[in-house]
């Protein structure tokens, strides 16, 4: 049985925790947090475990849910588990990104990605950065250039097991890797002071191939902490990109600049706002 106060962890595995291990009373629970809730529900089987969690559950449990986003599904499940909720939303003030500078570089594949990469490096005084890919695949190759290039770098996605995570990300916050490359996994929940640039290397996009305007926001975000200029730069294809790019502009409601990675006053410029 467990003795701890508190307990974390997926529905799944809360679920055969109750059901198979009995390794905890849930009647005993008084408060259940649903953290992220709109990827929660947005994920095959995670939501109907969550409601088969809150089944088992006091009826005078305390019920907390945590989300980015407003979408009308986020509500629903909100209003299907608990009675009355109230909504507490952050003041728009609160979501200003006025300290980020935001820029984009059009390219034609990802050996130019990887080039205009290497410019930036090459002019801008970085401490650390975060480079977001969408697949494994392209996370691995470009780890692997990188570290070609002489730079220390981390190499997270999910292959990776949640210790060799939190041992990557401490590695990271510690400063012995300056240079993070990341698939999604690593999006939500990190707070490290230090990152003065993150990359997207892809424009993140939901299951549908549309933009994800959520993941964009939790990626840049972790830049530009505590009163501190960040830097994002996306590298958008040719084509498809461009548009994608624009809906994306429009939905945050501030511009995204065009950058040549070639021209080198420009970076030049980047790096003195960045590191005033």
């Amino acid at each position: 049985m467990l003795t701890s106060q508190i307990i974390i962890g997926t529905p799944g595995t809360l679920m055969d925790w109750i059901l198979r291990a009995k390794a905890f009373d849930p009647k005993k629970i008084r408060v259940f947090v649903l953290d992220d809730a709109d990827v929660m529900i947005d994920i095959q089987g995670h939501k109907d475990q969550s409601v088969r969690v809150h089944k088992f559950l006091p009826k005078d449990c305390q019920m907390l849910l945590s989300s980015v986003t407003y979408e009308e599904q986020v509500r629903k499940f909100a209003e299907s588990i608990i009675a009355k909720p109230r909504f507490i939303y952050q003041r728009p003030e609160e979501e200003s990104f006025d300290n980020i500078r935001q820029f984009y570089v059009v390219c034609t594949g990802m050996e130019q990605k990887f080039e205009s990469l290497s410019n930036i490096y090459g002019v801008i005084s970085i401490g650390q950065c975060i480079v977001f890919c969408n697949t494994r695949k392209a996370a691995a190759w470009l780890s692997e250039k990188m570290t070609r290039k002489g730079h220390s770098v981390a190499l997270l996605s999910g292959e990776t097991t949640v210790e060799q995570r939190i041992a990557l990300l401490n590695r990271f916050r510690d400063g012995k890797e300056k240079l993070l490359i990341a698939t999604n996994v690593c999006a939500r929940g990190i707070g490290i002071e230090q990152v003065s640039l993150v990359v997207n290397f892809d424009l993140p996009v939901d299951r549908f191939n549309a933009p994800d305007f959520e993941t964009y926001l939790q990626r840049i975000g972790i830049t530009g902490r505590i009163g501190r200029y960040g830097l994002a730069v996306n590298f958008v294809n040719e084509g498809r990109g461009l548009p994608m790019l624009k809906k994306i502009e429009e939905h945050i409601g501030r511009p995204i600049e065009k950058l040549e990675t070639n021209d080198v006053d420009a970076l030049e410029n980047l790096d003195k706002l960045v590191n005033k």
